[in-house]
């Protein structure tokens, strides 16, 4: 009779020191694969840029076509956008392409022409000369299919590097960090402001001490509030800094004119209004460039976010900082502010209030002549406010008020040509 051999009672386990060195390789080897892999997925990738005009023949190019706070010009750029856009998303290219933007409509004869941005992402092995082909190929597929926008198909695609884009953008007015590249992070939110995130504000300074703020509108011009020189007229006591700090300012220039609006009234605020003219034009970098100037008819929603920055101080008869700081506000009806536990009907049909009920953010002392900025649809900024007047600060019923900026449009491009 068959008799199977003894089994030693140790063979029918595995060895724990054994087990645990398998587990140990098994992790490991796994986190290298895992490693490999995110590199392969996301640092094998780099963002690229490209450049294409689009020559609309069939819509004709007016006045309205020339400002980016205009509606037409919003209507035809998100047009253009969706359209490419959608070629994209429905190509073999879905999973590189990443955005467009319009950077400019311009005339061409009676046409328009528009200039885009397009920003992909694909593996540095790709062939740059062949994506390039790929994305020429879609966009004419795309032009024989545009509904009733005749373009011109001849559009050539151009690769650019991550600084002609923003070289681009800041020619134009209105884009902060997140536009200049393309990014769809937000860079809103916080108190203290980075560099270069509101790349339009300036500090207006009174024998090289910071006084009051203001707004860039073009290379050569200033917005800010009338009242801020009112003791003060001479404009060679005065300074425009550029940058986050009053202290360690990127930029200074001098001030060559100051031109306040004439009927300015202390008494009631009124048309509290100026321009001021640098000695000499700044050249726009990323972190000095224009806000964009709202139309004459664009529409301010009451409830709606807008953004309040400059050095004031942080309470009621301080000092003003030295640091560059940002508040979220939201639009306030006239009707509202001017209501009896409020302001009692002293705010005019010229001005414009913001801020929060409890009071908590608001503008104060040295924020005067500053920015009240919103966002558009496509992430273009406009200066609506200037920083005017208010009941101290920050107290409940009494927001900041401000000089409605559409309300002298034509003010403004009479006194500076913008």
């Amino acid at each position: 009779m068959y008799r199977p051999g003894r089994v030693s009672p140790y063979s029918r386990f595995l060895n724990p020191f054994a087990v645990a060195l398998a587990v140990i390789a098994g992790v490991v080897i796994l986190a290298v694969a895992t490693g490999l892999l995110i590199h392969f997925l996301a640092f094998d990738k780099k963002t690229y840029f490209y450049h294409s005009s689009f020559h609309i023949l069939n819509v004709r190019y007016t006045d309205a076509l020339s400002s980016p706070a205009t509606q037409e010009y919003r209507n035809l750029s998100e047009r253009i956008e969706s359209m490419i856009t959608r070629a994209f998303e429905e190509s073999d290219l879905r999973s590189h392409f990443l955005r467009a933007h319009v950077v400019k409509l311009r005339q061409e004869g009676s046409g328009v022409v528009a200039d885009v941005v397009m920003k992909f992402r694909y593996s540095r092995r790709n062939n740059g000369a062949s994506m390039k082909s790929r994305i020429q190929s879609i966009l004419q597929q795309m032009l024989s299919n545009s509904g009733n926008l005749e373009i011109n198909s001849s559009n050539e695609v151009t690769s650019i590097t991550g600084q002609d884009t923003e070289n681009l953008f800041t020619q134009e007015c209105g884009a902060r960090a997140d536009l200049l590249t393309l990014s769809e992070e937000r860079i809103l939110g916080g108190i203290l402001v980075d560099e270069g995130e509101w790349p339009w504000q300036v500090s207006l300074q009174l024998n090289n001490v910071h006084h009051c703020g203001g707004v860039l509108i073009s290379n050569s011009w200033v917005l800010t509030a009338a009242h801020c020189f009112r003791s003060y007229p001479n404009p060679q006591q005065w300074t425009a800094t550029f940058g986050t700090s009053t202290i360690y300012p990127r930029r200074r220039v001098r001030i060559r004119t100051i031109s306040a609006h004439r009927d300015y009234r202390p008494s009631t605020r009124e048309n509290d209004i100026a321009v001021v003219q640098l000695e000499r034009p700044v050249t726009f970098n990323r972190n000095i460039h224009r806000v964009c100037l709202p139309e004459a008819t664009q529409s301010i929603t009451p409830g709606s976010p807008a953004y309040v920055t400059g050095w004031g101080s942080l309470i009621y008869g301080g000092n003003s900082v030295s640091d560059l700081r940002q508040g979220q506000v939201r639009i306030i009806s006239t009707d509202v502010c001017n209501a009896p536990a409020g302001y009692g009907g002293s705010v005019l049909p010229e001005m414009l209030c913001a801020g929060v009920p409890s009071g908590a953010v608001d503008a104060c002392q040295g924020d005067s002549g500053g920015p009240l900025v919103q966002e558009d649809s496509r992430r273009l900024w406009f200066v609506v406010g200037i920083v005017s007047w208010g009941y101290q600060c920050g107290v409940p019923n009494h927001p900041g008020v401000y000089t409605r900026v559409t309300s002298y449009r034509d003010w403004i491009r009479q006194e500076t040509g913008v």
